[in-house]
């Protein structure tokens, strides 16, 4: 027995004696892996350094990356702990606190071969308690040759020890309203009623003032209401709109027998929706947003702005939110508050948008798919931008008893939620040999007097014939089974370049591209151009999603012919080109377009305020830019000018440019864009107007007219003509009667 003990005493003094202090100087029975001393020989392997192990651990929290931290605990605290409570408790931790970061650093360590003990510092950076501090003691164990953490709650907050937990109380300020540029609500929190119809209960002796009431309040055609009716039979809810009680009151006043009115209250978007493509709309924190949203101070329980204005203002929009962080017990008592922070009222947003002239522009594209963009030539403010179809916002208010027109909406095939304005991308046609005649005179190899013989027929490539539209004009329109004027449909004969921009001038325009593109130096003149216009990339716009378009330099002489009239792989979106419109009215510059006017708090000077953004400028000279404008208003004033018919009678100057583009499948995209010419006599700024119908027809006749609506809702407040081929502004286009000879005089 006596040997055995020897051996005993022996290994326990050189257990002792390999000991050394811990890292506070104190005496430890941990031993130091750095100690001088030599390693006892009881066949362990020192463990790594305890310290990087706890670094790893918080380095995985800062990716939510649970799995990994959870792997980091030793086996007996995995055993007693599921992945799923672990991650709970550090995420419920985290979003309870607000914590948006942490950071972490480690005071000190203390190891032997078996165990350790690390001592750390964190400091939860927090939204609405403040910084939050504390120096913890973290133990651990060597498993494997592999430091493993000894869970419990108090690694996340001393506090939580003994199963307590944290609880915020919060306090959520009202969002923040929208205007328009003069102060018009367009979106607010409000108390709001929804319309509908119940046809099993209407009175029909009082139907004309249903559908007639309910049409002025909606915006509706009456017989489309009645067509609903009909279409639906007894026992159905039809939802109509929303309005507040001042918008509502001569309607609640006579409550015809079939109206349905409910009260609820949400953000409410007046006159159904404007620019709501822009303006967006809000809905519920998600699952996937959760996490990001509590960490910012949000309860979980409030509407987030989720496109447009709405996203892009979110955090001015939601304020600023307090709340009183404590800690409370297993049963629900308050043990302590950790920090408070009061709420800050939310900022207003003020767009640039002009309510009048959105709601006119809405109505011009409201039974098409389209976009009406107008923008204030000298500074760059959007003051419509409309897209069509639109749609009603307050759908995606939950407490809406319409929200069940939800479904259609989200499953409309014409894709009403795309903001065509500004990300549609489309051929350009003929609006496009804007481009290409700046790039002509610019190249030296053209006057503005230089002359072409335009026919119907262009025959320099031996690919096919192609035709001018002068021919094409009445083949087209018998073919769809619509009327020909026969006066567009003889060949323009000998043209300046000009007229040849005046009268639209395919032949002319493919000769141009051709003979750019066979001279050696010349075949990415008109891509170039195209680009310094600011084709083919973003505007800049910046408040709400944009698409880029497509400018590509061409490989082919089929290529340059086509891009040459704005075919082929040209892609530009309406935005873009009511910029480049306004450069060209202007004098050449390109400025920023921006919808936002400014962003007002509660007291006390805007936080954001619009200020013009000149970016580029148009690479003309300045005999050539004035050629250009030169023939834009020959566009509009010659009588042989494409765009005159449907302007005669308008008493304002205006300039621009048609376009017909081919869609490659039924009828073409229709073009107008052009700025008016009246500041000096009417005070008001000039403004550039871009309008597109899709696969509606010539732009010289859908497009045209609604050009024309904007430009007299500007002057007088309202459009102020009803047309032939498109019909009146806000009703569905009809298709007069054909005359006995099937041709239009």
């Amino acid at each position: 027995m006596k040997p055995l003990r020897w051996i005993h005493f022996t290994l326990i003094a050189l257990i002792i004696a390999g000991c050394t202090s811990s890292g506070n100087g104190g005496p430890s029975i941990f031993a130091s892996p750095t100690s001088d001393l030599p390693t006892p020989k009881v066949g362990l392997t020192p463990a790594p350094d305890a310290g990087a192990a706890v670094t790893a651990f918080f380095d995985a929290l800062k990716t939510d990356d649970y799995e990994v931290m959870y792997s980091m605990l030793a086996k007996s605290s995995r055993d007693v702990l599921t992945l799923e409570d672990f991650s709970k408790r550090w995420n419920d931790a985290l979003n309870t606190m607000s914590a948006s970061s942490f950071d972490v650093s480690v005071l000190s360590s203390s190891i032997s071969p078996f165990n350790a003990e690390v001592h750390y510092s964190i400091t939860y950076r927090t939204v609405l308690a403040g910084d939050i501090q504390r120096d913890i003691l973290m133990r651990l164990v060597n498993e494997d040759n592999n430091w493993k953490i000894l869970w419990d709650d108090d690694l996340i907050l001393p506090e939580l020890a003994g199963g307590n937990q944290l609880a915020m109380e919060y306090n959520t300020p009202a969002r923040g309203d929208i205007y328009d540029r003069e102060g018009q609500p367009i979106a607010t929190q409000s108390k709001a009623f929804a319309f509908g119809i119940q046809t099993d209960i209407i009175d029909y002796d009082m139907i004309g003032a249903l559908t007639t009431e309910l049409g002025r309040l909606c915006g509706f055609d009456p017989l489309d209401i009645q067509d609903q009716i009909d279409a639906a039979g007894p026992g159905w809810y039809l939802p109509m709109c929303e309005g507040t009680r001042e918008e509502a009151q001569r309607l609640l006043s006579i409550k015809p027998g079939g109206l349905v009115v409910s009260e609820y209250d949400s953000r409410y978007y007046f006159r159904g929706g404007l620019a709501p493509q822009a303006v967006g709309y809000t809905l519920a924190i998600s699952p996937e947003q959760l996490n990001e949203y509590r960490r910012k101070g949000y309860s979980g329980s409030e509407r987030i702005g989720q496109t447009g204005i709405e996203e892009w203002a979110e955090d001015y929009l939601a304020g600023q939110h307090g709340g009183t962080l404590r800690v409370v017990s297993p049963t629900g008592q308050i043990i302590s508050t950790l920090g408070q922070s009061s709420p800050q009222a939310a900022d207003s947003v003020y767009l640039t948008l002009d309510s009048n002239m959105q709601y006119w522009a809405q109505a011009a594209v409201e039974f098409f798919r389209g976009a009406i963009v107008v923008m204030e030539v000298d500074t760059g403010r959007i003051i419509a931008m409309a897209s069509g179809p639109d749609f009603d916002p307050n759908y995606f208010e939950s407490n809406n008893p319409n929200n069940l027109a939800l479904t259609d909406l989200l499953n409309d095939p014409r894709t009403p939620l795309l903001n065509r304005a500004a990300q549609g991308q489309l051929p350009l046609g003929s609006v496009f040999k804007v481009i290409t005649f700046s790039a002509a005179l610019e190249s030296g190899l053209y006057l503005k007097d230089t002359t072409y013989d335009c026919q119907y027929d262009f025959t320099e490539l031996n690919d096919q014939v192609r035709h001018d539209w002068t021919w094409q004009h009445c083949q087209d329109r018998l073919a769809a089974g619509d009327f020909c004027n026969t006066s567009d449909s003889t060949p323009s004969g000998l043209l300046t370049l000009q007229e040849g921009l005046m009268r639209s001038c395919n032949p002319y325009f493919w000769h141009i591209g051709n003979d750019l593109y066979t001279n050696w130096d010349r075949g990415n003149d008109i891509a170039n151009m195209a680009r310094s216009f600011g084709l083919g990339s973003p505007t800049g716009i910046e408040q709400i999603p944009e698409a880029s378009g497509q400018i590509i330099d061409p490989e082919t002489q089929i290529d340059a012919v086509n891009q040459a009239i704005g075919q082929g792989t040209v892609l530009v979106t309406p935005l873009q080109v009511v910029r480049f419109m306004a450069a060209i009215a202007n004098g050449g510059t390109l400025y920023r377009p921006q919808i936002v006017e400014k962003v007002q708090p509660v007291d006390g000077s805007p936080v954001v305020s619009f200020k013009p953004e000149a970016q580029a400028t148009l690479p003309l000279r300045s005999d050539n830019l004035e050629s250009l404008r030169e023939s834009l208003l020959m566009v509009t004033e010659n009588r042989r000018g494409t765009a005159r018919f449907n302007l005669l009678g308008l008493q304002f100057k205006v300039a621009g440019k048609t376009g017909t583009a081919e869609s490659g499948s039924g009828k073409p995209h229709g073009w107008f864009a052009g700025y008016t010419m009246n500041e000096e006599n009417t005070g008001l700024p000039d403004i550039a107007i871009v309008a597109v119908g899709e696969n509606i027809g010539e732009g010289s006749e859908y497009a045209v007219p609604m050009f024309r609506a904007m430009v007299e809702t500007y002057y007088y407040g309202s459009p102020q003509k009803v047309y032939y081929d498109f019909g009146q502004i806000g009703y569905p286009p009809y298709t007069p009667t054909p005359p006995s000879n099937g041709v239009v005089p």
